[in-house]
């Protein structure tokens, strides 16, 4: 029989345990926006780590020592910010150019609009784009600042998580061997060989997802490209470019790229943009259903239905970062039952 003094001394331990528990829930809640940061950088680091030992070691006779690590992850990072710069040139000029050119002409495209209402009744009278404006929703003006200060922020703050993330995945790239061995050390020694095979298939797995997401962009980004080209779509080239980058962005990336489209389309012809919507319809099916699934279970190993039910919950759970990070999560985790399940053998 548990005496009274030991009953009140499990009670204590039991209120102890509790409130640490909830404290620690409280406080991983309060800091979940800099843990994404840290998985995003880990995340990334992961996929680029092959890329690196790849580049560092020796290739030839000539060159018999091993390439500095540091040197080695700043030329992955000025190829990416080179491409990035490069892809920059070449979409700005052209969009601003359109852009001016579709403000210039979108009283003439109201207009044409309003025809469209009216013919089929859904409009009484026509109306200038001034007037239109003023008898916009009184409450649409006052919260003009606040939209747009809301706007500033949320930029400024991308570009400081971009940032943070460009530099803690280069420290990550660099500590990673250390960071390894710190972690290997708390796990059971006769399980070391396991945590070892579970780690080099875990950053294989995300070293191609990220690898799939280069192949997938460049399908969807030819495929754009040649469409449009074929349909004779103005600066066909920039509006693949957008298609090809937000390929990379799961399920709002390719609606951008076919607003895109067919904002440029129907500078042209209303006829036009039609086509344009239909062929990215298409694409973009094709894409979700069929491209996604398949080239993920090829190359990062994880089947078609868990990459779409990874996407479903990862959206959920986390909107667009959650649905962006859901494969590589998912990959990890599969990497983690693999080696937790009974009947897995440890890998070699």
């Amino acid at each position: 029989m548990v005496s009274n003094q030991e009953f009140a001394r499990r009670m204590v331990l039991t209120v102890l345990t509790v409130a640490a528990a909830v404290g620690l829930i409280a406080a991983l809640y309060a800091a979940r926006e800099a843990l994404m940061l840290i998985y995003v950088s880990a995340l990334i680091a992961m996929g680029f780590s092959p890329l690196v030992r790849l580049i560092e070691r020796p290739h030839s006779a000539k060159r018999r020592r091993r390439m500095p690590r540091v040197l080695a992850i700043l030329l992955i990072y000025l190829a990416v910010i080179g491409t990035f710069v490069l892809i920059g040139l070449l979409v700005v000029p052209p969009l601003v150019d359109q852009a001016t050119k579709l403000w210039s002409d979108l009283p003439q495209h109201f207009n044409r609009f309003q025809q469209f209402l009216i013919r089929y009744k859904l409009m009484t009278h026509s109306m200038t784009l001034q007037e239109a404006v003023e008898n916009a929703p009184a409450g649409a003006g006052g919260n003009a600042v606040n939209t747009v200060l809301v706007a500033i922020w949320t930029v400024v703050g991308g570009v400081f998580g971009v940032i943070t993330t460009l530099i803690l995945t280069f420290y990550l790239l660099i500590e990673a061997e250390t960071i390894f061995r710190f972690v290997k050390r708390f796990v059971p020694a006769p399980k070391r060989a396991h945590f070892a095979s579970a780690s080099r298939d875990a950053v294989m797995k995300v070293s191609a997802w990220l690898g799939a997401q280069f192949i997938l962009a460049g399908v969807m980004g030819t495929f754009a490209a040649a469409g449009l080209w074929a349909m004779d779509v103005p600066y066909f080239y920039v509006v693949a470019l957008v298609a090809a980058i937000g390929e990379t962005i799961p399920i709002v990336g390719p609606i951008i790229g076919g607003v895109t489209a067919v904002a440029v389309a129907i500078t042209v012809s209303p006829k036009l943009a039609l086509y344009v919507g239909i062929y990215f319809f298409v694409l973009h099916q094709l894409e979700s259903n069929i491209l996604v699934p398949k080239i993920m279970e090829r190359r990062v190993g994880v089947s078609p239905v868990t990459v779409i039910v990874a996407l479903l919950v990862g959206g959920a759970l986390w909107g667009l970062v959650g649905a962006i990070l859901a494969i590589p999560t998912a990959a990890i985790l599969s990497v983690v039952v693999d080696e937790l399940s009974p009947e897995g053998e440890p890998a070699t």
